[in-house]
This record gives C-alpha cells, structure tokens and sequence, in this order.
C-alpha cells in the first residue's frame, strides 16, 4: 500500500550531553528515525537544539556527530527538504549546513502553508512574557561582537567552556523542572494566543519546553510543543489534514 507524504518535525535532541559516549544511543536512535521517516516524507523540519552546544569558527566545527550529519546529507541529496531552526543551544550556527548539507538555517519564527493550513514553526526560546533574565543574555550571545572574542578563544577552550556552561547556567541551558505549568504560565501558549489576536494560524509548531502537548487554543487553531529526544523521543507528523504527536519506540 503507497503511504500518504507526509511532514514530519522533531526538536531537542541535545546531541553530545551530558557526554558523547553517553549522547551515542540517543544519536544511534535519532539516524534511525531519519531512516523511518524518509520513506515518505516530503519535508523534515528540525527545531533546534540538535547539539547540545554549537559554534562555527571560519575553518572548524564541533567534533563528533558524523552519523547525524552524514543521515542529513543523505537525505537531502535524495530531494527531501530539510529545514533547521537554531534553538538556545545552537544559537551560533552560521552558514555550515547550508553550504555542506543545502539545509537552510533560521533564526527566528517563520510561516508556511502546507495544504492550506498555515504553520507558525520555530524553536521559542525567548518568546512570549516573562524569560527576561534568558532574553538579555540571548542579546549578550547573538552580538557580533561577543561571537568575534569567542572565535579568539582555541576551539579546545572554548568548546569545552561552552559545554561546562551550558549544563551549568540555568540561563544558558534553559533547565527548569520540566513540567506542565498550565496555560496561563506557559510561555509559549501566551505567545501564541497573542499572535492569533493579529493573524490566523493553524497551527505553531514549537520546541525548547521538553514536553510533548497539543493545547486548543481555539476550534480552528492548535499550540503544539514537540518534546524532546532526552526522555520521551517523539515527533510530529502532519499528514496534509492533521498533526500528530507519536513516540519513536525504535
């Protein structure tokens, strides 16, 4: 039986914490879930934090991660799209996957239509009210002048004091108890009940939270946060009529 294409989405895989020889059987399961989902898949959108920490230098890149990125090139190269979107933990990506794996690279919320249905997608961290302590140190991270002394630092000191701060500064990592707080304290329902006074979407796709939810948010609109691939491993599924969220049980 031919499968219905489908678009399929994932966030939060934090490869490379809180070690690399304890991050490989997350990556292992993660390569196979790219293996499952390129079967019928007519787009893939990743929602950041897929490393743990991630800096471009002009000539250098993280270590690691080869199985990951050689999947991505594969998939990409058979003519499956590919969209990432920078999460708090990759923030300084620059132009490597566009230029090695023709994967475009987001930094912000960005629209698309899919079968009529309008997607607000993005990581959304520093999004919606409150979080100001994260907000003013993302402005500090994303300043074209703290990432040109950060590049002054060898990549041996500077990968490994990142990774040292991004378990241990609740800012940088966002790590908080990971549980449901109720929609009037999250965030990132705030966020998009605001945007639906103005346009109407379908659907906002998001990521950073750690929890798998669909909330209503009214009879023609869905708030979806997809989880993580840390404890609960799941995805969402768009099959041109609705989204789903599953768990990859590989």
């Amino acid at each position: 039986m031919k499968k219905t294409p489908k678009i399929y989405f994932a966030s939060d895989q934090h490869f490379g914490a809180p070690t690399p020889e304890k991050s490989f059987p997350r990556e292992q399961k993660f390569v196979a879930w790219l293996n499952y989902v390129k079967q019928d898949a007519t787009a893939i959108f990743l929602l950041g934090d897929l490393f743990d920490f991630w800096f471009e230098y002009k000539t250098v890149v993280p270590k690691g991660f080869v199985r990951v990125l050689g999947k991505l090139a594969e998939i990409r190269d058979s003519g499956i799209p590919i969209y990432f979107f920078v999460g708090n933990h990759d923030l300084w990506m620059h132009d490597y996957f566009e230029k090695e794996l023709n994967i475009p690279v987001y930094h912000d919320n960005q629209e698309f239509t899919f079968n009529e249905k309008t997607f607000l997608i993005g990581h959304g961290d520093g999004k919606g009210p409150g979080d100001k302590g994260y907000k003013r140190m993302k402005k500090v991270f994303t300043n074209s002048f703290s990432k040109w002394l950060f590049r002054w630092l060898h990549p041996d000191i500077g990968v490994r004091l990142a990774q040292y701060l991004s378990v241990k500064n609740k800012l940088i990592s966002g790590a908080e108890d990971v549980k449901f707080l109720g929609e009037e304290n999250e965030w990132l329902v705030q966020y998009a009940k605001r945007k639906l006074e103005t346009k109407n979407y379908h659907y906002f796709v998001f990521g950073h939270r750690h929890l798998p939810m669909i909330i209503d948010l009214n009879e023609n609109s869905k708030y979806i946060n997809l989880g993580d691939w840390i404890g609960y491993f799941t995805y969402g599924v768009f099959d041109g009529e609705h989204f789903e969220l599953k768990d990859f049980k590989n």
